[in-house]
């Protein structure tokens, strides 16, 4: 098993590691970003305890926060089955967090948007993010940080080129 880097020295490739393979770097982000992602989901739930939200609608409420949509423009942009969006909308509904909106191009659907009480929710779910952030990112030495902000333009288009590339589900009957 490789050994872990230390956390306050940077991190300099090992002449194997530079060589290494697409699949193996591959490996290696894909296990950077799994333990990223938990360690956001549970750091969160320090500054912000009584948030109950699972993440899936978090990131509904962050879509319709520019605007409201019909449950399968939903769908397809998070790319999930329309029938998991409906149940995930269906909660938010009951917490008060959403509403239903007539569609004004069409009388048989509805447009799901944020309520007052859903912008309240997200702008305190976003702020306690950034603050848990922002204090990550200052405990790092600065050639960590920086090297962290340099990747951002690159991970963005790796973001962008796996949207690109990923069929949205099949709906789930």
């Amino acid at each position: 098993m490789p050994s872990q880097p230390n956390p306050g020295t940077p991190h300099v490739p090992a002449p194997a590691e530079a060589g290494s393979t697409t699949v193996e770097r591959a490996q290696r982000l894909t296990d950077v970003i799994t333990r990223l992602r938990r360690a956001l989901r549970s750091s969160i739930r320090t500054d912000y305890p009584w948030e109950s939200l699972p993440m899936a609608q978090v990131e509904l409420l962050q879509t319709l926060a520019a605007a409201p949509l019909r449950v399968g423009e939903l769908a397809a942009r998070q790319r999930l089955a329309p029938n998991t969006v409906s149940g995930l909308v269906g909660k938010l509904l009951d917490a008060g967090f959403v509403d239903r909106q007539p569609d004004p191009g069409d009388r048989r659907t509805a447009r799901i948007a944020l309520t007052p009480a859903g912008h309240q929710q997200l702008r305190d779910w976003q702020g306690a993010h950034e603050r848990r952030l922002a204090d990550a990112l200052e405990s790092l030495t600065p050639a960590h940080r920086e090297a962290v902000m340099n990747a951002l333009p690159g991970l963005e288009q790796l973001a962008r080129a796996l949207a690109a590339t990923t069929p949205p589900p099949a709906d789930e009957s």
